[in-house]
């Protein structure tokens, strides 16, 4: 098969790689439907992680199980399955407890921006749907592999509560799809800082009250004039930069709660997909995340 291999910085080939196989007898075998490119994978990308060797790419998908390893017990054949990022077996005490992506068996999974994808520890981490998609929901079944749980913690974290005013500091998916969340958690003012008319215009329709473009110090003032100088009870700090942090940390009223980082009925996450490409053309959607081209890039094998 042909699948996304990363070489060095800006470096993205869409080449021949072995075709997966079950190993372990927890594993499954899936035939990807859709992945994306995601913001944390420009880090290495841009040269800001070092690539050492080349590496395959991809750790967001959902897709059609092939096969499944011999101790799989409730992933079948057949069956539309969306996966996380990590993999986690959700019987140990940290997947208990509800912090399945700090399974005591985690493995950060990559590689699913191709047509087949091996996915270890299949009864934890994948999750089949009722019935099988059309492919209008795919995109939005997509986001829950990463981007709007992702959103939903950070609202989650942050405590955000009906009546609530909040700051999103970051408009990439992620923070778009924090802002939806803490518009299905009943907040009443959602502000995002955003430079971006395209996400803007998406965060407002996600949500979103106010638009922030200001930035540092300028962007702390602005929110602490906006909030009669009390500033938001919860901020969702969704870049992961030292900056971004300390903007969200100013941004928050004393007592207020900031999380940190890096499904709701009736809306439409997949909307952050602004790029749709073939897998083979996976470079393009690379470049064009980097360039702030698209928001996120959907890949249909």
């Amino acid at each position: 098969m042909r699948g996304t291999m990363l070489y060095g910085p800006r470096d993205v080939r869409f080449e021949e790689r072995p075709d997966p196989t079950i190993i372990d007898p927890t594993d499954a075998i899936i035939r990807i439907s859709a992945a994306c490119v995601c913001g944390s994978d420009l880090w290495p990308y841009r040269g800001l992680e070092p690539v050492t060797q080349p590496k395959p790419m991809g750790h967001e998908y959902c897709g059609i199980v092939e096969e499944v390893g011999s101790e799989v017990k409730n992933i079948k054949p057949g069956q539309f399955v969306v996966g996380s990022f990590a993999s986690s077996d959700n019987t140990c005490p940290n997947c208990q407890f509800g912090y399945q992506s700090s399974c005591i068996h985690r493995e950060f999974l990559s590689g699913a921006q191709a047509p087949v994808f091996r996915v270890p520890l299949a009864d934890g981490t994948l999750v089949a749907t009722p019935s099988f998609p059309s492919h209008d929901v795919i995109p939005s079944l997509l986001t829950t592999s990463d981007v709007l749980g992702t959103g939903w913690f950070a609202a989650d974290a942050a405590n955000v509560k009906p009546g609530a005013t909040v700051v999103v500091v970051g408009d990439g998916a992620v923070g778009l799809l924090g802002v939806l969340s803490a518009r299905q958690m009943g907040a009443e003012r959602i502000i995002v800082m955003s430079r971006h008319e395209s996400r803007q215009k998406l965060a407002r329709e996600f949500g979103a009250t106010d638009v922030v473009a200001e930035r540092g110090d300028e962007g702390v003032a602005r929110i602490m004039d906006m909030t009669n100088g009390i500033g938001a009870d919860s901020a969702l700090e969704c870049v992961g930069t030292q900056e971004v942090m300390m903007q969200a940390i100013r941004s928050t009223r004393k007592g207020g709660y900031v999380s940190f980082v890096g499904v709701p009925h009736g809306v439409n996450p997949g909307k952050v997909f602004d790029l749709e490409l073939p897998m083979a053309q996976v470079a393009e959607g690379y470049r064009a995340m980097d360039e702030r081209r698209a928001i996120k890039v959907l890949l249909w094998p």
